[in-house]
């Protein structure tokens, strides 16, 4: 854990001064948690979630059953909700103030929208994410009780089908797709008729109109007609979406959160330690 905690402040650091004088706030909040939703601290979460229910810890688990008066989902519960509290803590510590460095720090970027509200929702859907890593991992460990198969098994399965998911542009289901979607509820106000903030593509849209205009104005004057170089779209500007959904995302990520949990603690039910 303080290996893990060193490295999530150095990494949180790093991309704080490469992106400082770089991207606006929107695209930097969200650079930030992309670690946490992609790569590489899903395989830590993983394994936290994956070690306590396995076959090395069935003796002390046994040992709690029968020196403590307490029930069976009672003890997973607890454990869960330990091994949860421990991640949500970490990302807590390590993203928040980096987060408010990036909205109150003066830099000589231009000016970004960013509401409170956008930056609360992104870290709390951000922070159901991770509680859907611990529970499927807990499901999992519950389900081969070996933590080391467990831990193969959930890397072979999260890329790939969050690749076929990311393919559809699902955020509600894709944490690949939901880290390119930030900067848009980032940029949203807690109601719509606050303010009118531009659409994620608009920036876009206006450079593909100038290009297209100057091209049209050279052809008009005999010019060579010659194209200037598109610019390739960065991470957060591949996604197309321009609205988001923040009830679905919840559904999306909270409904497998709680199938997970009750699958595990059936499971362990049904099995004798």
């Amino acid at each position: 854990m303080r290996i893990w905690f060193v490295a999530a402040g150095l990494l949180a650091l790093l991309l704080l001064m490469s992106s400082w004088a770089q991207l606006k706030t929107a695209p930097m909040i969200a650079s930030l948690m992309v670690p946490w939703l992609v790569f590489p601290w899903f395989v830590v979460v993983m394994v936290l979630g994956v070690n306590p229910i396995t076959g090395s810890r069935t003796e002390a688990l046994a040992d709690g059953f029968l020196s403590r008066p307490i029930a069976r989902h009672e003890y997973l519960l607890a454990i869960w909700a330990a091994r949860l509290a421990v991640v949500l803590g970490n990302y807590a510590i390590v993203t928040t103030p980096a987060v408010c460095v990036a909205m109150l720090a003066k830099r000589p970027v231009p000016a970004d929208q960013v509401t409170l509200y956008g930056v609360v929702a992104s870290m709390a859907v951000v922070s159901l994410v991770l509680a859907l890593q611990v529970s499927l991992a807990f499901l999992m460990g519950t389900l081969l009780r070996k933590a080391l198969l467990a831990v193969v098994v959930l890397l072979f399965l999260w890329y790939p089908v969050n690749g076929v998911l990311h393919t559809f542009r699902l955020e509600a289901f894709s944490p690949i797709t939901l880290s390119q979607t930030l900067p848009t509820l980032l940029r949203q106000p807690w109601r719509t008729g606050e303010a009118d903030l531009p659409a994620a593509g608009t920036e876009l849209e206006i450079e593909e109109l100038k290009r297209q205009a100057a091209s049209f104005l050279n052809v008009l004057s005999g010019g060579a007609g010659e194209e200037s170089p598109r610019r390739k779209p960065g991470f957060f500007e591949e996604n197309p979406l321009r609205e988001f959904s923040l009830a679905k995302v919840l559904l999306g990520y909270g409904v497998p959160v709680m199938v997970s949990l009750a699958l595990a603690i059936l499971l362990f039910w049904r099995r004798d330690l």
